[in-house]
């Protein structure tokens, strides 16, 4: 990298952190994750373990022992104890008569709400009041419509639903108004929390308010203040409406107006890069919380016109007293949490949000539904200072601060057991003294104003030189291949620079799994092939600026016998390349693999077998090869590794093997078989982030100073949780000793 732009990068990283303020000296203290319950251990006996399972909104009781949450997909409220937040246990649930769409709890009930209805012209729901001593439903309210959010007032004496009436997005495509109108329904809750006006709740009409199809309301959220005012987003209508619960008449409204944006990625185009501007887009709120009672915070996602992509503070009349803009979209770039897959919608899609208090702090957690994380920051007065970025499962949506118990809690809601992702209950403690995430995080890219763009990191190398540089790359979830410059000095490491791969001057889309250094200078690299879709495995000759050199690939006969899982890993031994295929193909014995090496100087390839172990989760799958790393002479370290995630990973691990009077054979001929040491496993690390773990330790380096890095692939954030875990497994001489 030149001096001129190494310059270029200090300022532009400097004028970044300027942009994304840090609590750290507000708040001694941050949040760390410390367990991730899927719920569909907490399913009732009997279920299919498979059956689709969703956490959406998640309360608590008032010690915080118990939390309930919804559950669509089973049409029950669920319960877990979390007596002990590191060891949630599932406390069974209540089977409903419908779609739970919110829950809310006091007085030792959950209150929750309801959707019956079968088509959107004719909506209904009812409030079904649970007793959670016993599990039972003591109450059924009918609603007259189909419900979304439920608030209890902090004095526990009145519960407001939202009916929302939700449209059908796939008339006039998803434009409103589209009756019947939504509205707000007020119950009176007697001493012991029943509904004393169960048949007949108050009602406030919120037809006539906003200036978009102000004939059709759709509330979507609702807070209730200690002074019993209750803000409510209209967020199709892109309307906010404070309403008088007491009275139950409507205080004031305000459009929640439009926001311009700058150094964002707009085109999904497969490559994260902040080129792209929006002006006037509508912040159409999603999620609503108090500020005290003079502030409210809203979750911007978007609708039908667009994605604000971030969150505004307001006062009850309307003013606008903080807007994040671009903020969340580059949280979400800069720690590789970036959904490219929405950039030309929504982006991250901010969707929920929570107001606690910590002791002297006030803290404002805000998600990003399809980047998977959630920032928090420290209310301040004017702007609110980040204190964490926090990853989650996939799809987060309901968030719960516990701050009497400094917990912190989210809910997520996506879950497919097919694809191994469950939906989950994460809690945090906030008990760290120093942020735990991100692992890795990059630096403003000068280019653009915008952090660099990353994910997908598939291969790792270390600067055999400098032992603060090691060089990652992307697979093909990017449409540009790239080499990063990553500084390992410090936590988190830093993305300092990149180059992308050229190939006669055209921007290249490899599928990269590997990168290594080449003695002669530049790098080794490899794109893993599939010849369903007509692409090779190539060995890559690339110079130090990105130049494609030479493209090499295997014998005709030997790709004829390759399956889908090809070249997964790279390394140099003694002026060779040396290639790690994932699995095995039509030629090798059950439960081997190959080691593929090239040589240059006859332009020839030659082949080691590799055992592998046999699947040992109870979801079955495949083990594989993901990397490999020369260590120094003939030795080197290997991933090993299963295709599960979460609690069905069971094998994942580093070996050592040595080659040393090791002769590669020819194709068709008797290869040798390597013996493999595991040197470390690498599950207890990966568990230790507490979260729903990757199945894809991808790539290994041996920094200049002797330290063994593992990075994970977090498959770019689709269908994904994105978390990047960069693991320091210590002294290489403590592994192989």
């Amino acid at each position: 990298m030149t001096t001129q732009r190494r310059r270029a990068l200090l300022l532009a990283s400097t004028v970044l952190a300027a942009s994304l303020p840090s609590a750290a000296a507000l708040a001694q203290t941050h949040f760390e994750r410390v367990a991730t319950y899927p719920i569909f251990q907490n399913a009732p006996d009997g279920t299919d373990p498979a059956a689709e399972t969703v956490a959406e909104i998640v309360a608590a009781t008032a010690d915080g022992l118990m939390l309930a949450y919804t559950d669509g997909g089973l049409e029950r409220i669920g319960f877990v104890d979390i007596s002990d937040p590191a060891a949630p246990a599932g406390a069974g649930g209540v089977d409903l008569d419908g779609e739970p769409t919110s829950v809310t709890v006091a007085h030792g009930l959950a209150y929750a709400a309801v959707s019956t209805a079968e088509s959107f012209v004719e909506p209904s729901g009812h409030l079904a009041v649970i007793d959670i001593a016993d599990l039972s439903v003591a109450a059924t309210c009918d609603l007259g419509g189909q419900p979304d959010s439920a608030a209890v007032s902090p004095d526990g004496t009145l519960l407001a639903v939202v009916l929302e009436n939700e449209r059908d997005e796939d008339l006039n495509d998803g434009v409103i108004p589209q009756l019947p109108a939504g509205g707000l329904v007020i119950f009176t809750l007697g001493e012991d929390g029943s509904p004393s006006n169960c048949d007949a709740p108050a009602t406030v009409d919120l037809t006539g308010l906003a200036e978009v199809a102000p004939e059709d309301p759709e509330p979507e959220f609702v807070d209730i203040n200690a002074d019993n005012h209750a803000v409510v987003t209209l967020q199709e209508n892109n309307h906010i409406v404070i309403v008088d619960l007491a009275s139950a008449s409507v205080a004031s409204h305000f459009s929640a107006g439009a926001v311009d944006l700058s150094a964002i990625d707009t085109l999904e185009d497969d490559i994260i890069a902040g080129t792209g501007s929006l002006s006037g887009v509508p912040r159409e709120p999603d999620a609503v919380s108090w500020l005290g009672t003079t502030r409210l915070v809203t979750a911007n996602e978007g609708d039908y016109e667009g994605g604000s992509r971030g969150f505004t503070i307001f006062s009850p009349d309307g003013g606008v007293l903080y807007d994040s803009a671009e903020l969340m979209e580059h949280l979400g770039m800069a720690n590789g949490h970036y959904p490219e897959g929405r950039a030309e919608n929504k982006g991250v899609e901010p969707e929920g949000v929570d107001v606690g208090v910590y002791g002297d702090d006030t803290l404002i957690f805000v998600n990003s539904e399809r980047g998977n994380f959630v920032a928090v920051f420290a209310d301040g007065g004017d702007a609110p200072a980040l204190v964490d970025f926090l990853p989650t499962a996939v799809a987060p949506e309901g968030l719960l601060a516990l701050p009497d118990r400094d917990l912190f809690v989210v809910a997520t809601e996506e879950d497919s057991e097919e694809d191994g992702i469950r939906a989950t209950l994460s809690l945090y403690t906030r008990t760290a003294d120093a942020p735990v995430y991100p692992l890795v995080v990059s630096e403003t890219d000068p280019a653009t104003g915008a952090p660099i763009g990353w994910g997908a990191m598939s291969g790792l190398y270390g600067d055999p030189d400098d032992p603060a540089t090691v060089y990652a790359v992307n697979d093909s979830f990017y449409a540009a291949s790239r080499i990063y410059t990553l500084d390992v000095s410090a936590s988190p490491a830093r993305i300092v620079d990149y180059v992308d791969l050229t190939l006669d001057g055209a921007l290249m889309g490899y599928d990269l799994e590997g990168v290594a250094g080449r003695a002669d200078g530049g790098f080794w690299a490899v794109s893993e092939g599939r010849l369903d879709r007509e692409r090779h495995n190539l060995l890559l000759q690339v110079a130090a600026d990105g130049t494609v050199e030479a493209e090499i690939m295997l014998p005709t006969e030997v790709e004829e016998v390759s399956v889908r899982f090809g070249f997964e890993g790279v390394a140099e031994w003694d002026g060779r390349a040396i290639v790690a295929v994932q699995r095995s193909w039509g030629d090798d014995p059950e439960n081997h693999v190959k080691l593929a090496v090239y040589d240059p100087a006859d332009e020839a390839w030659s082949f080691i077998r590799y055992p592998i172990q046999p699947p040992s989760s109870p979801r079955g799958g495949w083990v594989g090869l993901s990397e490999i790393t020369a260590i120094g002479g003939d030795d080197f370290l290997i991933i090993e590794r299963d295709n599960q995630q979460g609690v069905y990973s069971t094998h994942k691990v580093v070996t050592h093997i040595s080659l040393a009077g090791v002769e590669p054979a020819g194709f068709g001929e008797d290869m040798p078989v390597v013996e493999p040491r595991v040197v470390a496993d690498l599950l207890a690390p990966m568990r230790a982030s507490a979260g729903w773990i990757s199945d894809k330790p991808e790539g290994l380096a041996l920094t200049a100073d002797g330290r063994v890095l593992v990075i994970t692939d977090n498959d770019g954030v689709d269908d994904a949780h994105g978390e990047t875990l960069l693991l320091d497994l210590g002294a290489l001489g403590a592994l192989t000793q």
